[in-house]
């Protein structure tokens, strides 16, 4: 059983649980939207792009910011995953994540993109 995230009650009143394949993409989120220290009994877990949203944009934060995307992804998700293409737009307030991957299992390439603005 894969427990939808976020936290989710189905139309029963129980659990929401998600597919196989959302299930994949709802891990990619959280690796990407958690800052390391965030939780406590993996403080190192995430990426911390997050910190990032209001940082000044270069070239150079962006090669660094998919850098650290992609170690991040493959230490917490490698074996689920293979990624394979990986492109993190910022702009203003708004954090664009577009990441092209493998599903190691089943060898479904998708395509997925994710993103979060800034809560004033």
């Amino acid at each position: 059983m894969n427990i939808k995230f976020p936290l989710q009650f189905d139309h029963r009143g129980r659990t929401a649980e998600s597919s196989d394949t959302d299930h994949i993409r709802e891990m990619i989120e959280q690796v990407l939207f958690t800052s390391p220290g965030e939780r406590v009994n993996r403080p190192e877990f995430g990426c911390g792009i997050m910190q990032l949203l209001f940082a000044p944009n270069s070239d150079q934060m962006a090669a660094a910011l998919q850098a650290s995307i992609q170690a991040s992804l493959n230490r917490w998700l490698g074996d689920l995953i293979e990624v394979h293409d990986l492109e993190v737009t910022s702009d203003d307030a708004r954090l664009q994540v577009n990441l092209q991957y493998i599903v190691t299992r089943t060898g479904e390439p998708r395509l997925d993109t994710f993103e979060r603005r800034a809560v004033a």
